[in-house]
């Protein structure tokens, strides 16, 4: 059944009469709005979005409610390949419409515009069915889904999928003529452009923060590190190998007839309406070239320091550290373990118009407003030290350095720290004690040291519970005599929203290490770090072990996962 057709202008509008009945608008804004709109030559629910006077969600459902249909939230559907074939995609990006299910001879669609006659009838037309119901959805969750499912169908019949003959001799060509472009002109079943698209679009919907392409002999391996971890997803013919990668070069500018050396370069780009920065790096292997893909979210942002899962006291001693003047303020942990995540929250706090921030970064992750960003260029003679000794000559109030890894670093970083500049960066140190062991083992002086090192902050994430299948326990007796701080487990039973693993998203778990007047003799006195640990811990530092227990018994995490990421305290042993 169709509800809705073609009508009048004024039918279409009737949303926004519905809108003032509501109150969400007042017609003397109705009537400007529709003169800046023809004005324009923009419809009013766009005008509306940019001048967010309503917001998305808003104005489809109240087009949904003047047309008399319902409005559907698409990302809870799991559609039926069945039935996405049945409209091709063409058809669906065209009109703005996504097939969602098809009850005996009726087909659901969702579309954004519920008057579109000319959408309803392509569809008719593609699908040979008469019976259509409608509902309505957002554009941007049509888009994101239509670049979602349709992207799937390409990725599963490339797992199903080789080259013909033709295309699999042109991908493995040595002649420098294009060998990507014949591979991709002489295949019809799987189009490596679309392809790799694809891959690239259900890495992002699977919150991935790299993409793995491994060559094994016989297929292409994709792995997708989620939460920290690497899941196997996809298996493809191992005929697509030198396509793929050579589709990848070419984006990321790369020289697709080199594959003895190692390459790195990137890919700015959108996906799924988001700017996406993908970071590319080939390395040569024995079964061939692995790829691996580093995808940096523009469109997500830095997180505030509040989402990070400080717990209470330590984010109000944290806060109150980068809010110094000046002095050294240092984050350390793994590669990966979220610290300049860390930074650029803390960044966020300080942020402001009387206060010149700079940065110097390999690469720079997160693009803030105001803060004056640099990445390093080694080919451009840009390293940490070339480029703070010029930072320091633009007056800056605030320095954040992305890593200190040499003496010559270092000493520039403290020396900045001393003359009246607060400087914050990062350190790989196991824990943040270790710290002040490595900055003095590089030739800093221990005295300049103790006298400009605020704190250094150590951390790790670890994955946290899904809260939509979240589940708690008592502990079984064994684990309640070892762990006596517990008094309940949580775990996530698994659910579609985390791909049935009990986990979405991470959480942080943290040491903050302050440097007080005791601490300034220890560390000018050269003490070992176990010596300056212990003191930090009679002082009420809270270790990383001791903060990851706490969030396992507020059901933020697992003991599995705190197993996993942190050895227990030497102390309780």
């Amino acid at each position: 059944m169709t509800r809705a057709t073609n009508g009048p202008l004024e039918t279409r509008r009737q949303w926004l009469a519905l809108a003032a009945a509501k109150g969400l608008l007042e017609e003397a804004e109705i009537a400007t709005v529709l003169t800046n709109a023809r004005a324009q030559h923009v419809d009013a629910a766009a005008l509306l979005l940019t001048t967010k006077r309503l917001t998305e969600d808003q104005i489809w459902t109240l087009k949904a409610e003047a047309a008399q249909i319902a409005f559907v939230d698409i990302e809870r559907y799991a559609i039926d390949p069945a039935v996405l074939k049945r409209v091709p995609e063409w058809v669906a990006r065209k009109h703005q419409l996504l097939p969602l299910y098809a009850v005996e001879q009726t087909l659901t669609i969702a579309l954004t515009d519920p008057w579109d006659a000319v959408a309803i009838d392509a569809v008719r037309v593609a699908t040979k069915c008469s019976l259509i119901h409608l509902v309505v959805s957002t554009p941007r969750a049509i888009r994101a889904a239509i670049d979602r499912y349709y992207g799937r169908q390409v990725v599963e019949e490339a797992s199903q999928s080789t080259l013909p003959p033709s295309a699999a001799r042109a991908a493995q060509s040595s002649q420098p003529t294009h060998p990507p472009l014949q591979a991709l002109q002489a295949t019809d079943e799987v189009s490596i452009i679309k392809l790799v698209d694809a891959l690239l679009s259900e890495a992002l919907d699977a919150r991935a923060s790299d993409i793995h392409l491994e060559p094994d002999g016989e297929h292409i391996r994709v792995r997708l590190r989620i939460d920290g971890v690497l899941h196997q997803t996809r298996l493809f013919p191992i005929d697509l190998h030198e396509a793929v990668t050579s589709r990848i070069k070419i984006l990321a500018k790369l020289d697709i007839t080199e594959h003895r050396l190692p390459q790195d370069g990137h890919i700015p780009m959108t996906l799924q309406g988001r700017a996406v920065d993908l970071r590319i790096s080939t390395y040569p292997t024995v079964t061939g070239e692995n790829i691996v893909i580093r995808l940096l979210d523009q469109a997500g942002g830095a997180l505030q320091l509040h989402d990070l899962g400080f717990a209470p006291d330590m984010l109000e001693r944290f806060g109150a550290l980068v809010q110094q003047p000046h002095g050294l303020f240092l984050v350390t942990g793994p590669t990966g373990s979220g610290k300049t995540t860390t930074l650029y929250g803390a960044l966020g706090q300080i942020n402001s118009m009387t206060k010149n921030i700079m940065t110097i970064e390999d690469p720079v992750e997160y693009h803030v407003p105001v803060i004056r960003q640099t990445q390093i260029n080694l080919k451009a003679g840009v390293t940490f030290a070339t480029g703070l000794r010029s930072m320091l000559r633009q007056d800056p109030d605030v320095i954040l350095i992305g890593e200190i890894r040499d003496q010559e670093t270092a000493e520039i970083a403290i020396h900045a720290a001393l003359t009246g500049h607060l400087v914050l960066s990062t350190l790989h140190t196991n824990d943040a004690a270790s710290a002040v062991v490595r900055l003095l083992d590089m030739g800093v002086e221990p005295f300049l040291l103790a006298s400009t090192l605020l704190g250094v902050l150590g951390q790790r994430l670890v994955r946290r519970i899904c809260p939509n299948c979240q589940e708690g326990s008592r502990l079984p007796q064994e684990l309640a005599s070892k762990y006596p701080e517990l008094t309940v487990m949580y775990r996530g039973r698994g659910c579609p929203r985390c791909r049935d693993t009990g986990f979405f998203g991470r959480v942080g778990i943290f040491e903050l290490f302050v440097v007080n007047e005791p601490m300034q003799v220890q560390i000018a006195a050269r003490c070992p770090s176990p010596t300056l640990k212990a003191l930090a811990t009679q002082q009420g530092m809270r270790t990383m072990r001791a903060d990851g227990m706490w969030k396992v018994q507020q059901g933020l995490t697992t003991l599995e996962e705190l197993e996993r990421v942190v050895p227990p305290d030497p102390t309780s042993v």
